[in-house]
């Protein structure tokens, strides 16, 4: 448990560095704990690992101030688990179901269970995203997702990826791009 301590520690400072969040920007995070225990994911959930991530989430949440969207696992459709006032203010449709370590994932599950005041939601269209354990969060990402080249690519067993998200390019070679949010690679 110490070095998926160590590795969620890493990769949210590498997030912090990274400069890509903003306040208010929704944050998917889709993460199988069986994968970071070295297992096929499904297989092994740990509210034990969830905790961990989640209270690495939370600090980079506090640090930045993102809005946190924690993604279930197939048998719940990919729904996201979100603070009610999120969904109010991202005008998200709420869905009725709770997460359960078997139908929902076990990252899913501890954080309805930890939030302030949580509800689940179908579908976001988030501005950032990480995934541990090639669970598929793209489908909750913006068009255009950008993706993130961490030091740390992984937290215990489990591959990560992460990505941000930038404004579609418009209007073809006589546009301007200058002082938009395009990263350096895009000019």
């Amino acid at each position: 448990m110490k070095k998926i301590q160590e590795d969620v520690n890493q990769l949210v400072e590498e997030w912090l560095e990274s400069g890509y969040l903003e306040q208010g920007d929704v944050f998917v995070i889709g993460c199988s704990t069986s994968e970071v225990a070295g297992k096929h994911i499904g297989t092994s959930g740990s509210e034990e690992i969830a905790q961990i991530i989640f209270e690495g989430m939370e600090k980079l949440q506090e640090k930045t101030g993102i809005q946190l969207a924690y993604q279930c696992c197939e048998h719940l459709n990919r729904a996201l688990v979100v603070e009610k006032e999120t969904m109010k203010e991202e005008r998200l449709e709420e869905v009725s179901v709770i997460p359960v370590p078997k139908a929902g994932g076990s990252m899913a599950s501890y954080a309805y269970k930890h939030l302030k005041n949580p509800v689940v939601v179908e579908h976001v269209v988030a501005e950032a995203g990480m995934d541990i354990g090639e669970t598929m969060i793209g489908m909750h990402l913006k068009h255009v997702a950008v993706p993130l080249r961490f030091q740390y690519r992984s937290i215990g067993e489990a591959r990560t990826s992460a990505a941000y998200t930038r404004p579609k390019l418009i209007g073809g070679v006589r546009a301007n791009y200058e002082n938009t949010r395009l990263d350096e690679s895009c000019k």
